[in-house]
C-alpha cells in the first residue's frame, strides 16, 4: 500500500475506500484536502476551480453545494445539456450541466468527495439533492464519490445528533462503497458545542471511517490541546481525523494559513482541510500552496502539483 502522498493518478483509480483510509493513515499527517463550491463561477475563465485547487497541491477534493439529483460543476464542459447554446466570448465559461464527480476524477486524477447535510427541516433547503439521505448517498456513489462528508454549511441548523443519525442511515445504504467522514467545523447556526467526545463516539459507532474537527485557531476556544484530545480519542478507535478550516480564514494571510497548518499537524490530524471561501468558491490558490508547503515541504507539494495524469 502506497502512502497517499506518494500515489499517482493510476494508484488512485485502484483504491478501495479501505485502501484510501490506509493510504491516508500511512501519510502521517501530510494529506491536503481542498473544498470547492460546485455552483460558484471559476476564478479565471479558462479553467475550473477544481483544476486550480488540484494544480496548487490538493490531494483530495471536496465539492460543496453539489446536487446529486441535478449534477452541475461550473467551469467544466456541459454534459447532456440538450439544446443549450454554449457560451462564448471573452470571460465566458461553461456551466458544467450534467457533469458528475466521475468526470472530475478523470480530469484531475485525484479522489473526490462531496458534502451532504443532515438538515433537520428539509423544507428549508430548496435543493434536495444536497441533503444527507440514503438515496442521495447512493446517487453520489454512483456518480463517482470516493468519500462523503456529512456536515453543515453556515445557518443550516445542522446538529450533532442529526449528523450521527445520517451516518447510520447512509452506512446501511451504501455499505463499504465510500469512506464516510462526519462532524461540524462551526456552529452551522445552532447554539450547541461544535464537538464533544460523545459525538465522536456516536459517529464512529454509526459507521463513520473518520471524524471532522475544527482546526486549531479557527473557532473560539479550539486550541491545539483541545483538538489533540479529540484526535487521540479518534485514533484509539482506528479512525482518521480531518482538521478543517471552515471560517473563511482560507482567505487570510499566508502566515495565518501556515500557523493553522502547523497547529493542525501538532494536534495530530491525518488530513488538513482548507475551505471554499477564500473569496467565494475556493480558497485563495496561493494559500493552498502555502498550506501544503507548511505541512510537507516542496518535495511532496511539487510532486502533487506536477505529476502527469499518465503516471
Amino acid at each position: 500500500m502506497k502512502r497517499l502522498i506518494d500515489a499517482n493518478p493510476s494508484d488512485f483509480q485502484a483504491l478501495s475506500p479501505a485502501d484510501l483510509k490506509a493510504a491516508i493513515q500511512a501519510s502521517e499527517g501530510r494529506v491536503v484536502v481542498a473544498e470547492v463550491i460546485a455552483a460558484a463561477p471559476p476564478l479565471i475563465d479558462k479553467v475550473s476551480n477544481l483544476e486550480l485547487a488540484a494544480a496548487f497541491g490538493a490531494d483530495l477534493l471536496v465539492l460543496n453545494l453539489y446536487d446529486v439529483t441535478h449534477p452541475c460543476i461550473v467551469g467544466f464542459p456541459d454534459c447532456g445539456a440538450g439544446d443549450r447554446e454554449p457560451r462564448s466570448g471573452f470571460g465566458a465559461f461553461p456551466r458544467g450541466e450534467g457533469c458528475t464527480l466521475e468526470m472530475v476524477k478523470d480530469w484531475i486524477g485525484r479522489p473526490v468527495g462531496l458534502n451532504l447535510e443532515p438538515i433537520a427541516h428539509p423544507d428549508l433547503e430548496k435543493v434536495g439533492g444536497r441533503l444527507a439521505t440514503a438515496k442521495n448517498a447512493q446517487l453520489a456513489v454512483e456518480q463517482g464519490a470516493d468519500f462523503l462528508v456529512l456536515t453543515g454549511n453556515p445557518a443550516t441548523g445542522v446538529t450533532r445528533a442529526g449528523i450521527a443519525a445520517s451516518v447510520g442511515s447512509i452506512r446501511r445504504a451504501i455499505g463499504d462503497a465510500a469512506m464516510i467522514l462526519a462532524g461540524k467545523v462551526h456552529g452551522a447556526g445552532v447554539k450547541e458545542p461544535v464537538l464533544t467526545e460523545s459525538d465522536l463516539e456516536a459517529y464512529l459507532e454509526q459507521g463513520a471511517d473518520g471524524v471532522i474537527v475544527p482546526a486549531p485557531g479557527t473557532i473560539p476556544g479550539m486550541t491545539v490541546e483541545v483538538v489533540r484530545a479529540f484526535v487521540e480519542f479518534a485514533h484509539r478507535r482506528d479512525a482518521v481525523v480531518l482538521s478543517a478550516i471552515g471560517t473563511s480564514q482560507e482567505g487570510a494571510s499566508r502566515s495565518t494559513i501556515e500557523q493553522i497548518a502547523l497547529m493542525s499537524k501538532m494536534a495530530g490530524a491525518d488530513m488538513h482541510h482548507i475551505g471554499d471561501a477564500g473569496t467565494i468558491g475556493i480558497a485563495v490558490p496561493e494559500n493552498i500552496y502555502a498550506f501544503s508547503l507548511a505541512l510537507r515541504g516542496r518535495r511532496h507539494t511539487w510532486h502533487r502539483m506536477a505529476a502527469s495524469l499518465r503516471r
